[in-house]
């Protein structure tokens, strides 16, 4: 089980390093490409515009060839979008392997834990993605770090390059490590074509609207108004045609009937919106406001990171025989705590590194605490056969969540720049408002949680 829990893990890790990575390396790309700064923000966003088109396929994926056939494959392709990706000769091919190796990596995690979740069984879920929540935790500190060292002593192609033989490691692992599946003599699900049409580019549409919104311009709002449409589209069409078993719709929203499943993908949602905008700010604060370089804002985001493993690994110990809901409320709490200090920001009686550091420690702490018996619960509200679509569902979820988060703290964060010229300070502070806003948005699904601990299977 261990074995598993550890090659599962790396798929993630190595995503997540990319992207964390790939943000520190933009400027250096663009100069020795002679690239616009706005070309080459395609690099990031084609990647991000591939895993939402893609992430919607993983549980037809898992159907049809299998979760661990799906995954090793998505790991090859996102191997090899890295290797294209370091032997990029110009902007646009950069870009264009970008889009595979976001094609690769959009179902990776959501593939993992489906096989995770199956190998495991109910009464272990929290244990095992407590483990293996804890090096992932720390990708956000590791990326910034690696990204300066690669690029101050071999160059920003090499930000790709290392994915290589670690991709290969993983792979290698995984063949040896991963438990066979059993065969089975159904055929596989036939793709919803019709699902795919409609899903697929209304997530593309929706990220790629948040993305942009806060440069202005009637696009962005275009876009999301396109996606909106397209998903109640979706909507429609996957309730009509979600009892076919042989053509099932791409992401089941029958499931959402169930009140553990509704709830923990509604908290999944708004700590989405919570991680992926702070995530977003704090760095962003410490560049702009302390004039830190990369690698040093990502130190400085060391104990967040810290606080999120250690409460990850000692909550996945005990949610599988604690009642989710006292949990998750403790974790929220400790969230809205440590992000009290930011809020402090630019007034006269700011406040002192220490209690930054302190705060962002206390803040990586609630997250930890809420993710596993988050996940948990979502998990143990189906059955095993339908653990895929759950896993696609939460990951879609959660992914747009932070799009729409990160939106939205953008926006307020421009207006509050405006609003406070000359004072980077305050502006930041005034946007924290907004993060503890969000934070505490969480508390109302966390209250439908069951208050009493379930019976292990």
């Amino acid at each position: 089980m261990w074995k598993t829990a550890t090659v599962l893990a790396l798929g993630p890790i190595l995503a997540l390093l990319d992207t964390t990575i790939v943000n520190v390396g933009v400027d250096s790309v663009a100069r020795d490409l002679h690239s616009s700064m706005a070309a080459v923000q395609w690099v990031a966003t084609g990647y991000l515009l591939a895993i939402a088109l893609t992430m919607p396929l993983s549980a037809w994926a898992a159907g049809r060839f299998g979760a661990r056939r799906a995954w090793l494959g998505s790991v090859v392709l996102f191997v090899l979008g890295s290797a294209l990706c370091g032997l990029a000769w110009s902007t646009g091919s950069l870009i264009g392997f970008r889009v595979l190796q976001g094609v690769g990596g959009a179902m990776i995690q959501p593939l993992g834990q489906t096989i995770m979740v199956q190998a495991a069984g109910r009464s272990r879920i929290a244990r095992v993605m407590g483990t293996m929540l804890l090096p992932i935790s720390l990708a956000p500190v590791l990326g910034p770090v690696l990204g300066g060292l690669v690029l101050d002593h071999l160059g920003w192609r090499w930000m790709f390059l290392l994915n290589v033989p670690v991709g290969l490691l993983t792979l290698l692992l995984a063949l040896r490590w991963l438990p066979a599946p059993e065969r089975s003599r159904r055929p596989g699900p036939r793709l919803d074509v019709t699902g795919l049409v409609q899903l697929s580019p209304s997530l593309t549409a929706l990220v790629y609207g948040l993305s942009t919104i806060g440069e202005g311009g009637s696009v962005g709002p275009a876009a999301i108004a396109a996606g909106v449409l397209l998903l109640a589209a979706y909507g429609r069409h996957a309730l009509r045609v979600g009892r076919d078993a042989a053509r099932p719709p791409l992401i089941d929203l029958r499931l959402f009937g169930r009140r553990g499943f509704a709830v923990a993908t509604a908290n999944s949602f708004l700590q989405g919106a919570v991680l992926y905008g702070s995530m977003f700010l704090v760095p962003l604060y410490y560049q702009q406001v302390e004039h830190a370089g990369a690698v040093e804002a990502g130190l400085l985001l060391a104990p967040q990171a810290l606080g999120t493993a250690v409460t990850s690994l000692l909550a996945g110990r005990i949610a599988d025989r604690v009642a989710p809901r006292p949990l998750i409320l403790l974790g929220i709490g400790c969230s809205l705590l440590g992000t009290l200090a930011f809020t402090r920001l630019g007034t006269g009686s700011g406040p002192a590194d220490w209690l930054l550091a302190a705060s962002l420690a206390l803040r990586g702490a609630g997250m930890g605490i809420v993710m596993i018996p988050g996940m948990a619960a979502l998990y143990g509200s189906v059955e095993k056969s339908r653990v895929p679509a759950a896993a696609g569902a939460i990951n879609v979820l959660n992914r747009l969540g932070g799009a729409l988060g990160t939106a939205v703290l953008t926006l307020v964060l421009q207006h509050a720049q405006a609003g406070h010229p000359g004072r980077p300070g305050t502006a930041f502070g005034a946007t924290f408002w907004w993060v503890l806003a969000l934070s505490a948005l969480a508390i109302a699904p966390a209250l439908l949680y069951p208050g009493t601990a379930r019976k292990a299977d």
